[in-house]
């Protein structure tokens, strides 16, 4: 069976040959990209393709016997599922009439496709990239913090050590006025000295 043939099996039931052409065309486009890019695609109880790298080898020249250098490639490879070679050995019959059911695909393993596989993954890249830049950034936040921390403690002793000044110039202050205040009780004692000397002299 060729892909002409394989769109002529389910014309019918995809509603017609260009919507079944369409269907193959897309199918098989999504799994070559998968696997060219390294991804698997796994069809339950169908099969898998896969990307396999082989190394390089040396191999035989079949017409002419000569040994030949083979480089290094990748090639694409299929696995059959269990229920796929159950049906091909003979171990299960194929039923005569609808679709063969190899195996049912798991409730929601059929919502989202391949788009929201690689979503989720590109969510869960740029989390761990969140995760890792708050981590970055939490050494420079904690060395502002005591930089903060130690601007504020210097500028409370200041306004302390301010304080402490003002409250020993106010004590000081009424001190020196009293000293002053005194200094007139001593021209008094001075005028009554003198006062008493030119009385006595008078005498």
């Amino acid at each position: 069976m060729n892909k002409a043939q394989l769109v002529e099996a389910i014309a019918d039931k995809m509603g017609g040959r260009q919507q079944a052409a369409d269907a193959v065309d897309h199918v098989l486009d999504a799994i070559v990209r998968a696997v060219v890019s390294g991804d698997r695609v796994s069809v339950t109880g169908f099969g898998s393709f896969e990307k396999v790298d082989r190394p390089a080898r040396y191999a035989r020249n079949p017409q002419t016997g000569e040994r030949v250098r083979v480089k290094k490639t990748s090639v694409p490879r299929f696995r059959a599922g269990q229920g796929f070679k159950d049906l091909v050995s003979g171990s299960k019959k194929l039923p005569k009439g609808g679709e063969v059911s190899v195996k049912k695909a798991p409730k929601g393993s059929l919502t989202g496709g391949a788009s929201a596989t690689v979503k989720k993954a590109a969510a869960k890249k740029a989390t761990t990239a969140k995760k890792a830049a708050a981590k970055k950034a939490m050494p420079a936040k904690k060395a502002t913090t005591a930089a903060a921390k130690k601007t504020t403690a210097a500028a409370k002793k200041a306004t302390t050590a301010a304080a402490a000044k003002k409250t020993v110039a106010k004590k000081t202050a009424p001190a020196k006025k009293a000293t002053a205040k005194k200094a007139p009780a001593k021209k008094t004692t001075a005028r009554k000295t003198t006062a008493a000397k030119k009385t006595a002299a008078k005498k």
